[in-house]
């Protein structure tokens, strides 16, 4: 048999006794979520900043940086709402190399997965009750959002996992803003017609259980670029894109339409120090169509203490180990800019 039983994971409702969120936690996590959700319903104006490293691969560097966030958005409140991005899986388009906290809770020893689905709850703990912000992660494995499900204010679902019919389902389920990114091919049908069962009532098999969800509205797109059958990159944050996807919405009908831009991958080519540039043009294009501004709630952002990034043996503190980030000064700029120009 060629699998190999490692060791038995426990439940979710073990993890979650054995790591509790504290009550001043809870409190801070239902005001940010009531906060955050108003504004996909379109009942607070403000401009949502899901910013944050590549992958959260180091518990230390990652509060800090998390304590830095909580800090600029004292300042800039009254016009944005930052959710850091902790993501603690990293998809790999072969499955090879760093897979994420969740493998690896140390990136330079080998995988301990029970170890490391308690290493990412303290994380997303620890962020909201020092930091008083709740977090996004990327669902990579819809099995594990249950260790996480009391402690997320933002759940995405990248472009290689839209099209799969588990993460829908899942997110059907899910009562927090869910972001589906346009596959790598960039069809949009794709994206919107995951948004759609996103957001209808479901019946399937989830944990050992036949669940039944009641839908969840709050399921949105984020635009994130595309890659041709060449392997070039295209982007697809410009005014005509998100035109047409605005349209595609109004044909839909969908729920709360709405759209997050993704301002790294395929849209920068992973030029990760062209983030700020097509911020300020989605920024502009805000102001000069209402209905841009309208449907356009935020943007996605690559950031990290130091920028670029490094192997896994690196070393340097806060830099990352995946994808190249902006580093904190080019970041602490960003936003402040950012909210200066809305």
């Amino acid at each position: 048999m060629s699998f190999n039983f490692v060791q038995e994971i426990p439940s979710s409702n073990e993890i979650i006794e054995l790591l509790p969120l504290s009550e001043k936690g809870h409190k801070i996590k239902t005001e940010r979520d009531r906060i955050i959700k108003n504004i996909f319903e379109g009942k607070d104006s403000r401009f949502i900043l899901i910013i944050g490293p590549c992958s959260a691969d180091n518990e230390t560097a990652v509060i800090d940086y998390v304590k830095r966030l909580s800090h600029i958005q004292k300042e800039v409140e009254d016009k944005i709402v930052i959710i850091p991005r902790i993501y603690t899986n990293k998809p790999r388009t072969t499955g090879e190399g760093y897979k994420g906290m969740v493998h690896q809770p140390d990136a330079n020893k080998e995988s301990n997965m029970v170890e490391g689905i308690k290493a990412i709850r303290k994380l997303h703990i620890r962020a909201i009750e020092e930091a008083g912000l709740s977090c996004a992660d990327e669902m990579l494995y819809p099995d594990n959002y249950a260790y996480l499900e009391d402690l997320l204010s933002y759940v995405a679902i990248g472009a290689r996992s839209v099209e799969n019919q588990q993460h829908r389902l899942t997110i059907s389920g899910l009562e927090i803003p869910s972001g589906m990114k346009n596959p790598t091919s960039g069809d949009l049908s794709v994206m919107l017609n995951a948004i759609k069962a996103g957001q209808i009532e479901h019946t399937f098999i989830y944990r050992g259980w036949e669940v039944a969800t009641s839908g969840n509205p709050l399921t949105h797109s984020i635009m994130r670029g595309y890659v041709d059958q060449y392997g070039r990159s295209f982007p697809n944050y410009h005014y005509e894109d998100i035109r047409h996807l605005i349209k595609l919405y109004e044909e839909r009908e969908l729920q709360h339409p709405s759209v997050i831009i993704d301002l790294n991958h395929a849209n920068s080519n992973k030029h990760y120090e062209e983030q700020p540039r097509i911020a300020y043009e989605v920024i502009r294009n805000r102001h000069y169509d209402a209905d841009f501004k309208k449907y356009v709630k935020g943007l996605m952002i690559e950031s990290y203490i130091e920028e670029g990034a490094q192997g896994i043996d690196g070393g340097v503190y806060g830099k990352s180990i995946t994808d190249p980030c902006l580093g904190w000064e080019a970041s602490e700029a960003l936003i402040r800019e950012i909210a200066r120009k809305l």
